[in-house]
């Protein structure tokens, strides 16, 4: 009986150790995170500003920066370069900037006590005329003045209407970005630079249905050159002898304007931002030459540099024909 008895608790001992031990998994404590979890206070890398101070130039950077960065254009579209001053809330986003994109050579007149301050306090700077062959006035252009800025060897600021030079400036852009910023916009570059060289390709074609004879221009100011220069036209005038839209009119630089437009047998005259209205309409009038409205120093509606030099070399090309 005794045998029998020890026989059944041996039995059962054996039993109970072959079944499965059963173990749940611990539950987490209250405020836990997964193993694989990112932390939740993670910040996000701050978005960078690039302060672009008139629109032509803003165009371009945004084609090129697209949403790797914030860009923000100073200048209102369409204000004269030479005269707008930024205002209290315009001064507190450049001095913030991660990066200032400027034009260099005068252009931004009532800008340039903001500018100087901000590079005082040590902001970037990428101006774009560094980095292009920058014009210089040429002899014979123009009318004879004794004004410093139209003298032979004066700097032209206007160099966004050349696109072989925004090409120019987009790469040392590009660059500079990647050093400053340390974003790589190479394969947007490289985008863009195509687009320029064929924008250059389609404007030249556009040019060639015009005569040689008939490539004369008189402008508002001389703010062609870099164009004329590009594609081949003859800078014959302007009405405002300066660079910048700031010089006055006098009335024996009209006479000598007059004389230049009937020895050149010139086409058409071309006004602009900053060009007196009656002054234009008065030689077209004494000359018998039509007078025609550009638009060279602002976008338009679709903010694209493209449709900018492609309308301004359609009205030209339409007008000297």
């Amino acid at each position: 009986m005794m045998k029998k008895m020890m026989w059944l608790i041996l039995m059962a001992a054996l039993m109970a150790a072959c079944q499965p031990v059963s173990q749940a998994a611990p539950s987490p404590t209250a405020g836990s995170a997964p193993i694989n979890a990112s932390p939740s206070n993670a910040a996000a890398p701050a978005t960078k500003t690039i302060v672009v101070t008139y629109s032509v130039l803003g165009s371009i950077v945004k084609d090129l920066v697209g949403d790797r960065a914030n860009v923000v254009v100073s200048m209102p579209n369409g204000q004269d370069p030479h005269e707008w001053e930024p205002s209290a809330k315009d001064i507190e986003v450049i001095m913030k900037a991660d990066l200032i994109v400027q034009n260099g050579l005068g252009l931004e007149g009532g800008m340039e006590k903001t500018l100087q301050q901000a590079h005082d306090a040590g902001v970037k700077f990428f101006t774009a005329s560094d980095h292009i062959t920058v014009r210089h006035v040429g002899a014979g252009e123009g009318i004879p003045t004794g004004d410093p800025d139209q003298a032979v060897g004066a700097e032209d600021p206007h160099l966004w209407m050349d696109p072989v030079d925004m090409k120019s400036v987009v790469e040392a852009l590009a660059t500079q970005i990647k050093t400053d910023l340390g974003i790589d916009l190479s394969d947007r570059a490289k985008d863009l630079e195509g687009r320029l060289d064929a924008l250059n390709q389609e404007i030249s074609d556009k040019v060639k249905s015009l005569p040689d004879a008939n490539r004369k221009l008189v402008t508002g100011h001389e703010s062609m050159g870099y164009f004329a220069q590009q594609f081949g036209f003859k800078l014959v005038g302007a009405i405002i002898p300066s660079i910048t839209s700031q010089a006055e009119v006098s009335a024996s630089d009209l006479a000598a304007l007059k004389k230049l437009i009937q020895d050149n047998q010139v086409k058409a005259i071309f006004t602009e931002l900053g060009t007196p209205p009656a002054v234009a309409e008065a030689i077209g009038k004494e000359t018998s030459v039509k007078v025609i409205e550009l638009t060279t120093h602002s976008v338009p509606s679709d903010g694209s540099y493209f449709t900018f030099l492609r309308d301004l070399a359609q009205v030209i090309v339409d007008g000297l024909k």
